[in-house]
């Protein structure tokens, strides 16, 4: 937000961003300046900035009152997103607020590098921008990392400019999910990073609206089929709702209708979107490929409104598991309507 950029634009005319005669950064010069100017005292009024939002987002959806609207019951969590289209220092600082934050406030469960991939700027700096996320990741611990890498195609950029985006963002940055990873086949070694992630577990967000639209990529020559064939964990999105003019339900539609994904992929899909989501707490599934729950939840109904002691104390310890409860819950009674296998 604001309270990052003002702190990053100061970085910038700092001497601590001064780049060396190689035209290198030093970054753990960066971060002490930063830290020396208040980082963290920043970080306090962005976390009364979140109570304001929070607080208005009540107001306007009524929570208060005798009649809140349907929104008052979703839970709201944040990714703190940087654009990836600055100036070095100016990136720099933005993550460093960023990864300060998510570290601070439980509200704010992880970040990102968003605008363009293909920008000037972005592609300049896009190994640089990995190791940015790497060294701020050794300086927060825990903090959780997703990006957008790899919405790239051929045409879009010059064919040295797909040789490596979701590599470098899995073993250099660190990415837990990979949003688009639209370029993965021209990339060098990638049945090597597509091993990394199925092994590491990290998802890849397909967004194949987005990917239609923003890239002309769509139907074969999407790599939906490889990730899936590769046991990368999938999940679905839709990118940008508000421009695309769509909602998820419409992204399940052409995987199944334009890829052929089985029901059985789908809801496995579906369950991948808890899963690999950013939720605290432990995952209701010790073996989430086969659906096998942890000990305590193995026996009796997945999703069942009384759940074994053992069991019951288990999601009692994590948001994550009683969500995916819920999902087991709702997928139970989906399909036990009769007509529920009608096209």
């Amino acid at each position: 937000g604001g309270l990052g950029d003002q702190l990053a634009n100061e970085l910038a005319r700092s001497p601590a961003a001064a780049p060396a005669p190689d035209g290198s950064l030093d970054l753990a010069a960066m971060y002490r300046w930063l830290l020396d100017q208040g980082l963290r005292e920043r970080v306090v009024a962005g976390r009364a900035e979140l109570d304001r939002w929070g607080a208005d987002y009540a107001r306007l959806q009524g929570c208060d009152t005798a009649t809140p609207a349907p929104g008052c019951t979703v839970a709201v969590r944040w990714l703190q997103q940087s654009g990836r289209t600055k100036s070095p220092p100016v990136v720099f600082a933005r993550l460093a607020f960023a990864f300060a934050l998510a570290q601070a406030d439980p509200r704010v469960v992880g970040l990102n590098l968003v605008a363009p991939e293909d920008d000037r700027v972005a592609l300049r700096d896009y190994s640089l921008q990995m190791r940015m996320l790497r060294f701020l990741s050794d300086q927060a611990p825990g903090v959780k990392v997703a990006l957008h890498a790899g919405e790239l195609t051929l045409g879009l950029v010059p064919p040295e400019a797909l040789r490596g985006h979701v590599r470098e963002a899995v073993t250099v940055a660190g990415a837990r999910r990979i949003g688009h990873g639209a370029d993965i086949g021209y990339e060098d070694g990638a049945l090597d990073t597509l091993k990394t992630m199925r092994e590491g577990r990290v998802a890849v967000e397909i967004c194949l609206t987005s990917n239609d639209l923003i890239l002309g990529v769509k139907g074969r020559d999407h790599p939906l089929a490889d990730y899936l064939a590769t046991g990368v964990p999938v999940v679905l999105a839709s990118d940008d709702q508000g421009v695309s003019r769509i909602d998820l339900t419409n992204e399940y539609l052409r995987a199944a209708s334009e890829h052929g994904l089985s029901y059985r992929q789908l809801k496995q899909i579906s369950r991948n979107g808890l899963t690999y989501s950013f939720l605290p707490g432990d995952s209701l599934w010790r073996d989430p490929v086969r659906a096998k729950p942890v000990a305590g939840c193995a026996r009796g109904s997945l999703g069942a409104i009384d759940p074994a002691p053992a069991c019951r104390r288990f999601l009692a310890g994590s948001e994550k598991a009683r969500a995916q409860w819920r999902l087991e819950a709702a997928l139970t009674a989906f399909e036990g309507l009769k007509d529920w296998r009608t096209p």
